[in-house]
């Protein structure tokens, strides 16, 4: 099977998207299929595309057996929504730009952008008579709304328009969760057998010391991701405030994101010594080791509607490392972090829960053990092997 993938982000951009799409590639090669991907220049976050690819419009080349066209995409870091825009519209445009030199394919698999990947996937799609298959990472433009980015109400019907376009075309629909599919099939009247649930997973399972702690010798509480509006980050400074007096606990905030001045200035204006903010970008030999470091992690959800029905990338690699979750959520990771055993679930803005099991686990250091090796054991089955074989009988369906 020829598969073709459209993905402006991809490996070494790190994230989300581009675990996912990565993980897909090399399951789909272990299942021996032809895989070309059209991506953008490597960009992601710190907008820096490497010097050999500038004033270029393409540039093919090689991940593993796979064909990679990588084509132009401005030099913006993704520090505000709008220039995430900027950077999606590019996309849009430049990913065509492979279309000469794609040979015959199978199926189209959209990846990211969400939204905006559907566009050039249907242009891909008619040119090369194949059908495509729109993959769902974040519910737009419903998250748009929840964060106020949309306010009129033509806009919003237009948006829907559009949004309910994208999933009628398709002939397959790939969402991340559940809570996904529920709202695709129940607002967009979508039909259920059409949608199919493939997780992110992870590339592989780290191999960690799980009992570790070595973090300046601290009991360490970390977050590292995005630091965006769909996670509360004022949940984790208001509790690191009620535990200054434990100098054994330490918070570390790592990411970049629209919220990194925000809580700069916050936690300089608290005079917060125990929490740590590390807006530096790391390689993934750098990111590997400080994620070893931590004791605890933490998924501060916002508590969003739509936010709340996705199942975000980090909590997979969370559970790889073998260390339990902090899961402030009302939605699909909260029931998740229960189903698998691996971690706490603290309802959303509840800092009096959050305080009180972070002291658990500081004292209990067994159960944190426990806990953390249940989500590793769970997450041994959703490798690039496991959703990549998922992937595969999803689009050899299509056909």
């Amino acid at each position: 099977m020829k598969v073709l993938i459209l993905a402006q982000y991809f490996p070494p951009d790190m994230g989300g998207g581009s675990t996912r799409v990565s993980n897909i590639v090399k399951g789909l090669l272990k299942k021996n299929c032809d895989v070309t991907v059209v991506a953008a220049f490597p960009h992601y976050p710190h907008g820096k595309v490497p010097e050999h690819y500038k004033r270029k419009a393409i540039v093919s080349e090689r991940f593993g057996n796979a064909k990679v066209y990588r084509v132009w995409i401005p030099s913006l870091p993704h520090s505000s929504s709008m220039k995430r825009l900027i950077l999606h519209f590019c996309f849009v445009i430049s990913s065509l730009f492979a279309l000469p030199f794609v040979g015959d394919t199978d199926v189209v698999w959209g990846a990211n952008p969400n939204l905006f990947c559907f566009f050039p996937s249907c242009v891909y799609g008619v040119f090369k008579n194949a059908p495509i298959v729109r993959n769902v990472d974040d519910l737009w433009p419903e998250v748009f709304y929840e964060l106020g980015y949309v306010k009129s109400k033509g806009m919003r019907k237009a948006l829907d328009f559009v949004a309910w376009f994208s999933y009628t075309v398709p002939a397959a629909i790939t969402p991340i969760s559940e809570g996904y599919k529920h709202v695709i099939v129940s607002k967009y009247g979508v039909p259920s057998e059409k949608v199919h649930v493939i997780e992110v997973g992870v590339e592989t399972i780290k191999s960690v010391n799980v009992t570790a702690n070595s973090y300046s010798g601290c009991f360490t509480v970390m977050y590292s991701g995005v630091l965006g509006l769909g996670y509360d980050f004022d949940i984790v400074l208001e509790s690191a405030q009620y535990l200054q007096s434990n100098t054994d606990i330490i918070f570390v905030i790592r990411g970049i994101g629209e919220e990194s001045r925000k809580l700069e200035k916050a936690i300089h204006h608290f005079g917060l010594k125990n929490i740590i903010l590390d807006t530096r970008y790391l390689t993934k030999t750098e990111l590997d080791a400080l994620l070893k470091s931590a004791d605890v992690f933490v998924l501060p959800m916002a508590g969003l509607d739509f936010v709340e029905e996705g199942l975000p990338t980090k909590v997979f690699e969370y559970q790889s490392y073998g260390k339990p979750i902090l899961c402030i959520s009302k939605g699909e990771a909260a029931k998740y972090i229960e189903k698998t055993k691996s971690g706490l679930v603290i309802k959303p803005k509840n800092i009096a829960q959050f305080v009180d099991a972070v002291k658990k686990l500081y004292i209990n250091r067994q159960l944190g053990v426990d806990l953390g090796m249940n989500g590793r054991e769970y997450v041994s089955n959703l490798t690039s092997d496991e959703v990549g074989e998922k992937m595969y009988n999803e689009l050899i369906a299509v056909q």
